[in-house]
């Protein structure tokens, strides 16, 4: 593996791209250390504190957001958005393009088309950007709805600053975007996909530290929250549950495909065996984004009726129970969710009618099977069925981290890099960076990073 490294820095061509996309997720983790104006930032740091250590909904928005979408807005910086409003932006553009006719003509011009789509998102990026910065410095000044706490000094508590802090986190996030554009036309990877792991694993070592700092002060004497046992058996279910989510990522259902046979001359082409890849995990971490976003609703949904009816017992019990995260109403609502989303969004993104009628065009059919509205029909009843153990698999991922916690008695924010959105973007991004870097080496005739060697 070291030497497969060192041959990554032999290729000048690569070892440019790496580099410079190192470069420019430095810059993008820098940006973090810049706070904005106007914020008392000690003030704002323990009000942050009280909100993420406690139960409240709010609390668990902060810590969702920052999860996936490279932000953090739980440090008052110029970055405090990250990604989300241009993520936001392209899944609305993505959606109204198959219900919205003149958007699912331009997804069908090609470049050209993905240009202007593109062109769009970037606009109403910068629109979600203004609408959401102004009304998190609002909530900031207004310290979340305690009177007297508001967060932004006094003697710059008034609206023209409310709106320069707006335009500063509208330009950071639009920057990250244009970060992202960097990595992708001149660096390697994904580049909002990276901007995105790289903020989830720099919360990492702040939680592992979190946790182990009582074992550096106490001991890891065995039997204890800390002990060694513990430990290990954290590290081999991490292992574990990585080589899963590698393992169903990676799954494909493989449906044989027969090329028909074509006489040229006195040559016969085609007539060729290949195989339809069709993935288990079609949707992807949407389901999940999906589902635990709408279930932010209800807490305040409740939350504002118990405090419109305050004897009630029903409504403060759905409170606490959609508040807290982690009972089982709310996982059983959560993989209801999930299991919709994951069909929702499988119907979305894969039209077995397509892709039946390029296979006709292409001149293959699906042995059994006669091209046209029979193969339409066989390729959506294996979709139906691969989504399904792809939307159990995602909900056993999703309510891993509620197990874990309660099981092992550990922080949530800790078992959350158990599984959870956060764990399948960094496994999805980390294969598809890999990937990539094994097209450079191939083209180079040098194997791949997770191939054998071959020897003479």
């Amino acid at each position: 593996m070291f030497g497969k490294l060192i041959t990554l820095f032999r290729i000048p061509e690569l070892r440019n791209k790496i580099l410079l996309t190192i470069g420019l997720l430095a810059v993008y983790r820098l940006g973090f250390w810049i706070p904005l104006p106007f914020i008392d930032q000690e003030l704002f740091a323990q009000q942050m504190e009280k909100l993420q250590q406690g139960s409240s909904g709010f609390g668990q928005v902060i810590q969702m957001v920052s999860l996936f979408s490279a932000s953090n807005l739980g440090n008052s910086t110029i970055f405090g958005l990250g990604i989300m409003p241009y993520i936001s932006a392209s899944i609305i553009f993505q959606l109204m393009g198959s219900v919205y006719p003149p958007l699912e003509q331009l997804q069908k011009e090609g470049e050209s088309g993905r240009k202007k789509i593109n062109e769009y998102t970037r606009y109403a990026t910068v629109v979600i950007c203004l609408l959401q910065s102004f009304f998190w410095i609002r909530a900031i000044s207004g310290g979340f709805g305690a009177e007297g706490a508001g967060m932004i000094m006094r003697e710059y508590d008034w609206w023209l600053c409310h709106m320069i802090g707006a335009l500063i986190m509208t330009a950071g996030t639009i920057f990250l975007m244009w970060l992202g554009e960097q990595i992708d036309e001149y660096g390697i990877g994904n580049g909002i996909s990276l901007l995105i792991m790289a903020g989830i694993l720099a919360q990492m070592p702040t939680s592992m530290y979190e946790y182990l700092q009582p074992a550096f002060e106490n001991g890891i004497r065995a039997g204890t929250d800390t002990g060694i046992d513990k430990l290990i058996l954290l590290l081999g279910l991490f292992i574990a549950v990585v080589i899963g989510v590698i393992a169903m990522t990676q799954g494909q259902r493989r449906i044989p495909i027969q090329s028909a046979k074509h006489v040229r001359g006195r040559r016969v082409m085609g007539g060729q065996r290949q195989y339809l890849p069709l993935r288990v995990n079609q949707a992807g971490v949407m389901p999940i984004i999906f589902a635990s976003s709408l279930l932010m609703f209800p807490y305040f949904l409740f939350s504002q009726a118990s405090g419109i009816w305050p004897g009630s017992l029903t409504l403060k019990t759905l409170a606490s129970a959609f508040g807290s995260g982690r009972g089982f109403l709310y996982n059983m609502c959560y993989v209801a969710l999930i299991y919709f989303f994951c069909y929702f969004w499988t119907a979305i993104t894969f039209n077995p009618k397509d892709m039946a009628n390029n296979l006709k065009d292409y001149g293959s059919f699906i042995p059994g099977y006669r091209p046209g509205t029979r193969t339409a029909t066989y390729l959506e009843q294996v979709m139906v069925r691969i989504t399904f153990v792809g939307a159990g698999f995602l909900a056993l991922v999703a309510i891993i981290p509620t197990i874990v916690a309660r099981w092992m008695n550990i922080p949530f924010m800790l078992a959350s890099f158990y599984g959870g959105t956060g764990l399948l973007i960094v496994v999805s991004v980390a294969l598809d960076l890999v990937q990539k870097i094994d097209s450079h080496l191939v083209m180079r005739n040098y194997s791949g990073m997770l191939e054998a060697d071959e020897k003479a």
